[in-house]
């Protein structure tokens, strides 16, 4: 039991009696009269705090699931309250990590009624926590007390990558391919046969089927021309190298390099398996210390998230060369190749460059490196003080070195893509589309 305000508002109003008691009659009177006035506030107090105990409400936590890392994840609690209305004030204890979007939940609830409410956790860091009770104060009918107490709803619960991003993209690469989403299909730039159809204004000539066309004529002579229309080839192989050295546990938006990166590769996953390709992923620092070995098939995506989750970054300087040269023994045929990795200077990035040139011919090289849009915010942001001035400029120098590096990376014939953390899966999968549309693998 808590006393309420109100309590206390009486109790001070017991003082006041006692000083007009006294002043009408005697100080033992005015004495008298409060701890008589003051016993039946406490008497009532009791009773409100006994029946309030009698009549709690009912709180449920919807199941938890797997949170995703970087994103609001909505927490819903169910209320339900007996005969009498009920005003609460709810603490829920998730991890102390997390950011919460209301940390207590109050409200006031009519009689047998019912209602959901929901907060939001921000975790930042992947992993395993412990979910505890769910504390509940309820106010009296009177109004004069809290009940408090624990409902046990200890749990566990796993924060993984970007699930919530995934399911997302799922759903976009879905209406794509049933075509809610008109699907940007060229002719003549693909090698897969799709379909015939009619001739139309401004198709190129040069593919004319006129096997087909002559078949159409002989049995309808009004029929018109017919055209091949192509589409890029599927069951392709895509390899996503993941770095997670020194440069990837730097923290950017509020999540470490290597969490972005995560993202990136899950999502850019889930588009190559949803065009049909066959996906695999290593895992590297001083040494590959994961592989999955490409294969198709949504299982693989499940494969992927179990695997890659528990990985997390070391201060350790990656080796490119021996990344590449696993890759190269294991993968003999063909591959789109995608190295996720930060990019300082060409000086410190020059391992970076060898590496990735060896791949070329034989593979398409890609290169993904993770900007941190606060170095572009002070590149481009203006100062009147001699330490703004000395930080643009040294913002600005590593954006210099960093364009130095891509250039070089492109003269080797590697792809590249530059852009900021928090949006590197999207211009990621976009990519890597405009890459499968043109088959330029």
């Amino acid at each position: 039991m808590i006393p309420s305000g109100r309590v206390y508002l009486l109790l001070i109003l017991g003082i006041a009696i006692a000083l007009f008691l006294s002043s009408v009659y005697s100080v033992s009177t005015g004495i008298l009269g409060t701890l008589l006035f003051d016993v039946i506030v406490l008497g009532l107090t009791i009773v409100d705090a006994v029946s309030t105990w009698t009549r709690r409400v009912e709180i449920t936590r919807h199941p938890l699931g797997r949170l995703s890392i970087g994103r609001d994840n909505p927490i819903a609690l169910s209320v339900k309250t007996g005969k009498r209305p009920a005003k609460l004030i709810i603490r829920d204890y998730y991890p102390i990590e997390f950011g919460v979007s209301t940390p207590l939940l109050q409200i006031s609830l009519p009689r047998n009624s019912s209602q959901e409410l929901t907060y939001t956790v921000h975790p930042t860091h992947r992993g395993e926590y412990s979910w505890g009770d769910i504390q509940v104060r309820q106010l009296g009918v009177l109004g004069l007390a809290w009940d408090d107490w624990k409902i046990p709803q200890s749990t566990k619960v796993a924060v993984y990558p970007d699930l919530i991003g995934l399911r997302q993209l799922s759903i976009r690469l879905t209406l794509q391919n049933t075509g809610t989403m008109r699907q940007a299909r060229r002719m003549g730039i693909g090698t897969e046969f799709a379909e015939l159809r009619e001739y139309r204004m401004g198709d190129d000539p040069r593919f004319v089927d006129w096997k087909a066309t002559a078949r159409r004529l002989g049995a309808t002579p009004a029929a018109s021309l017919q055209v091949r229309v192509l589409e890029p080839e599927q069951e392709q192989t895509l390899i996503i190298l993941l770095d997670r050295g020194r440069l990837m546990t730097a923290r950017v938006q509020g999540l470490k390099r290597f969490d972005w990166g995560l993202n990136a590769t899950l999502s850019l996953a889930l588009a190559g398996l949803n065009r049909g390709d066959k996906v695999g992923v290593g895992v590297f620092d001083r040494e590959v210390t994961t592989w999955i070995p490409p294969e198709r098939g949504q299982h693989q995506l499940s494969k992927l998230v179990d695997r890659l989750t528990p990985i997390q970054p070391v201060l350790l300087e990656p080796d490119y060369v021996g990344a590449v040269t696993k890759l190269v023994n294991r993968q003999t045929r063909r591959a789109l190749v995608v190295l996720i990795t930060d990019i300082v200077d060409t000086t410190a990035s020059a391992e970076l460059l060898g590496a990735l040139g060896r791949l070329t011919p034989r593979y398409l090289p890609f290169c993904v490196t993770l900007r941190d849009p606060q170095v572009d915010k002070l590149a481009h942001t203006s100062s009147a003080n001699v330490e703004g001035a000395y930080s643009r400029a040294v913002a600005l120098d590593l954006l210099s070195q960093r364009q130095v590096a891509f250039a070089q990376l492109k003269q080797k014939g590697v792809l590249v893509l530059d852009a900021p953390a928090d949006k590197i899966s999207d211009r990621l999968v976009d990519r890597y589309l405009q890459l499968k549309a043109r088959n330029q693998l």
